[in-house]
């Protein structure tokens, strides 16, 4: 499948759009990453994937602590700080630095850089593979020999579905 497929397949411009199966491919990509790689994928790592997966919007990390909660009572911030460090390092989620919070990553079983679109009205975030964006930022890196350590690019504004509530 291309790319240009997959991110029609995985655009969420229906209000209707089952979120069920987005986070069911991504729990089974993390099972089979997490077990190509020779690292655990603990119930507690899983379970903060899931959480996160539940809708295309960005979580903050005490919001994952609320929902975790009442699962396993004794769950402490580090406990969720831990899985997110660690699902971060699988490149299996995304840090949204300007929200704080964090996404499912869409290309987990791939390296790829991050554009990051995110909505301001609904707080939806997609994550676009942005190739041609990211090369003209490259050339410009380059030409500037500034050695890059990671790259993400976001952007904030207003999605498909919120456009034609604007007035």
């Amino acid at each position: 499948m291309t790319q240009q497929a997959e991110m029609n397949e995985l655009k969420h411009t229906s209000t209707t759009h089952d979120h069920n199966g987005c986070r069911k491919k991504a729990i089974h990509t993390a099972e089979q990453l997490c077990s190509q790689r020779g690292v655990r994928f603990t119930p507690i790592r899983r379970e903060v994937l899931e959480l996160i997966w539940e809708s295309h919007r960005a979580v903050k990390a005490y919001d994952l602590l609320d929902r975790i909660k009442p699962k396993a009572g004794t769950a402490k911030p580090a406990t969720v700080y831990r899985a997110l460090d660690f699902l971060l390092e699988q490149g299996l989620i995304h840090k949204v630095e300007s929200l704080n919070a964090f996404i499912g990553c869409s290309f987990s079983d791939r390296r790829h850089e991050q554009l990051l679109l995110t909505c301001v009205k609904c707080y939806e975030v997609e994550e676009r593979p942005g190739e041609r964006v990211m090369e003209a930022i490259a050339k410009e890196l380059e030409q500037a020999s500034f050695t890059i350590q990671r790259k993400a690019i976001e952007i904030h504004g207003i999605c498909g579905r919120c456009a034609p509530t604007e007035t």
